[in-house]
């Protein structure tokens, strides 16, 4: 599903037009963004969490040369679903 589809099917399901969806939509993804860039967290019960983790600098290696390389320490965003999503994609 892509933005355009899943603005149509917000729209549909929340029974409003699809310009105000794609407002919600872009709205939800800004304050997503915003937030984590604060280096907080967003909880939706039942949904999941958004949040922010740390990862160590390390070192790789490049995989035409073999070559050792020093990965630097960055920070990343992470999702982890709640119960009730996790629940209803693993249902049989």
């Amino acid at each position: 599903m892509n933005k355009q589809e899943l603005v149509a099917a917000m729209a549909a399901k929340a029974g409003m037009t699809k310009a105000d969806a794609e407002k919600a939509l872009n709205a939800f993804v800004e304050t997503t963004k915003e937030t984590l860039g604060k280096k907080q967290s967003i909880q939706l019960v039942g949904f999941g969490t958004f949040s922010v983790s740390e990862r160590a600098a390390r070192t790789g290696r490049n995989p035409q040369t073999g070559k050792e390389i020093k990965i630097a320490a960055k920070k990343v965003a992470k999702f982890k679903a709640g119960k009730a999503l996790d629940e209803n994609v693993n249902k049989k």
